[in-house]
């Protein structure tokens, strides 16, 4: 994987699968999204019969929820660390980097990254690159973060904070989420056709999956985040509280789902 303009990478300057709390960190995230990215998976055909390639799996929900409720043959689940994922009768898993040549081979019916190529360099290369992984009349499906703090939004902890994080995981990691808008024309761009996005913005509640993912995600990056000389930890502590609290009123980054089929004849169930 190439190296951020910090010198890091996920899973390493930040966000480390071993230390306590990553698993239940990415599983708050995933009781927040999986239900919605379940529901365009399967609005998109995902069944049985379907040969399925799920990439930076995390700890394996979609890939499980493809197996048990869409009834899909396989899934391949990949991920550059996979500690969290277990092998099961129709779940393989691999162990790569997706930035890697030839990292995944074969061709699926069904190619879908979450929260990944945010992370990454290079996204027109990685989006072609996805795309070649899907099977004639398959389809790709890109889902990552768009940050819907904007200038005109009221000063609060949450939005010093949410400001903070992604200039801090920027400089360290290399997350940017300003190309993800973008989504359409790269797939596009890529040779798929019936090119469509979407959008879901889980509601910030008191003690609400995507409240707590936020709560964790900041306490894991919370050293970069000081160095952007934006925050203190007196301001984090305080966003976490807000986070906590009735008075809490913002929006949460949202997440883009973008999906686009490959031309040709589908392939039999």
């Amino acid at each position: 994987m190439t190296t951020a303009p910090g010198g890091g990478r996920y899973g390493e300057a930040v966000f480390r699968p071993e230390q306590a709390g990553e698993g239940e960190r990415i599983d708050f995230g995933a009781l927040a999204y999986d239900d919605i990215t379940m529901a365009r998976l399967r609005a998109l055909g995902a069944g049985p019969g379907w040969r399925c390639l799920d990439v930076g799996a995390g700890t394996g929900t979609v890939s499980g929820r493809l197996l048990d409720e869409a009834g899909v043959t396989s899934v391949l689940a990949v991920d550059r660390d996979v500690r969290f994922l277990t092998e099961r009768p129709g779940l393989d898993v691999l162990e790569a980097d997706i930035t890697a040549p030839d990292a995944v081979r074969g061709r699926f019916r069904l190619v879908h990254a979450r929260f990944v190529l945010m992370h990454l360099p290079e996204h027109e290369r990685l989006v072609a690159a996805l795309a070649g992984l899907v099977a004639p009349g398959g389809v790709l499906v890109l889902s990552d973060a768009v940050d819907l703090t904007s200038d005109r939004a009221p000063g609060t902890p949450y939005t010093t904070v949410i400001r903070a994080m992604w200039q801090g995981l920027r400089a360290t990691i290399g997350t940017d989420v300003s190309w993800v808008p973008s989504y359409p024309q790269l797939l596009r761009g890529a040779g798929l056709g019936s090119v469509a996005a979407e959008i879901h913005v889980p509601p910030l509640q008191p003690g609400s999956p995507i409240s707590r993912f936020w709560a964790d995600t900041w306490e894991r990056s919370r050293a970069a985040m000081r160095a952007t000389g934006l925050v203190d930890d007196a301001a984090l502590d305080e966003a976490v509280r807000y986070l906590a609290s009735e008075e809490c009123a913002a929006l949460s980054a949202g997440m883009l789902t973008v999906w686009g089929r490959k031309a040709g004849e589908e392939p039999s169930r």
